[in-house]
């Protein structure tokens, strides 16, 4: 047991109280299987395929428990949240869902789609100057100002437990997932998942994945404390975090088994891949969690690798600009950047 298994506020009932809350409102999305991943890893994939979620990704898990479970009162003056993109999408729809309204601040530079999104849902938006301006304070002063309910990212019981059923939901369809791999932002996801894997299948790895320019939380278990980094410079722009989120990483440093990183040539190659067999479109930082395991970041032991595709909200241009050139520098080989015996293998089951 972890020295730090006494930091975790939250636990599986919490997981299933919000699979019941949320039951009825959000997509039961597919195990999707990657045949040439499976070849070259010498074990079965199966991609869990949040991109197909409502608003485009996993955020909405979180994002709608918490605003859920806020009272009646709470909910009809408002609600709030800081977002890169995603998360604003998914407080929009929860905020149309409950009938109430929504503001979000998200970052002067945040993908337009994703501002548009949010916008087309109803949310007010709020911008800010990334790494001049700070965005939590924005967000309180207002919250304060109009009375609204702030909805965190990340850093909400609620929120971990509501991205927790995502693992829950991939255990029930199968027991053979024996390694699952979660993308790592404020942390809120691989949290939940952590969570969840580790009550109901107690011997599953939980691996984290980062961007390696965005690698707080890997600074930050190596350390010991949560630590702050440069604004991080990747494509998968819905991971950039200067550093983690208080709950998720007392329950990451407590439950993960390991958290590594991936380039962003890698996450490309990782897109491209699951556009070409399994036909999804995947944003930069749904596809980290693919791209580790593509470029044998993920030592592979018995059983199946389960691979969290945590969202699906990219541009259009964007995505064909992106994949094209990962495309042009993988040629015919079928799935770019993949070659035999690039993935590491272990010696025994853990």
């Amino acid at each position: 047991m972890s020295p730090h298994q006494d930091n975790i506020m939250i636990g599986i009932d919490d997981v299933r109280t919000a699979a019941a809350r949320l039951d009825g409102h959000i997509t039961a999305t597919p195990l999707l299987a990657l045949p040439a991943l499976e070849e070259l890893c010498g074990a079965p994939v199966l991609c869990k395929a949040e991109n197909l979620q409502k608003t485009g990704s996993f955020k909405l898990r979180g994002a709608l428990n918490h605003v859920l479970s806020l009272s009646r009162d709470e909910r009809a003056g408002g609600i709030i949240a800081a977002s890169s993109g995603n998360h604003a999408q998914a407080i929009a729809w929860a905020a149309r869902l409950v009938g109430t309204y929504a503001v979000v601040v998200v970052p002067a530079d945040a993908p337009q789609a994703k501002v548009h999104a949010a916008q087309a849902l109803g949310a007010e938006v709020v911008h800010y100057a990334r790494g001049g301006e700070d965005r939590d304070a924005i967000v309180a002063a207002l919250a304060r100002e109009r009375g609204l309910a702030v909805v965190p990212s990340a850093n909400s019981e609620q929120v971990i437990a509501g991205g927790g059923t995502v693992a829950a939901e991939i255990l029930a369809e199968t027991d053979q997932v024996s390694t699952l791999v979660v993308p790592v932002g404020g942390g809120g996801l691989a949290a939940g998942c952590a969570v969840a894997a580790k009550a109901l299948s107690p011997n599953m790895r939980v691996v984290g994945v980062e961007p390696e320019h965005g690698a707080d939380t890997v600074l930050s278990l190596r350390q010991g404390r949560r630590v702050s980094i440069p604004i991080p410079a990747t494509i998968a722009d819905g991971l950039t975090h200067a550093t983690p989120a208080p709950l998720p990483f007392a329950i990451n440093q407590a439950l993960l088994d390991q958290v590594v990183t991936v380039g962003d040539a890698e996450i490309v190659e990782a897109m491209a891949a699951a556009f070409a067999h399994l036909k999804v479109v995947v944003e930069p930082s749904g596809a980290c969690a693919l791209a580790a395991v593509m470029c044998g970041r993920i030592e592979i032991f018995s059983g199946t690798i389960g691979v969290v595709l945590s969202g699906g909200n990219i541009a259009w241009t964007t995505f064909r600009s992106l994949v094209g050139r990962a495309e042009t520098a993988g040629g015919d080989r079928g799935v770019p950047g993949l070659h035999a015996g690039s993935v590491q293998r272990a010696a025994s089951t853990p």
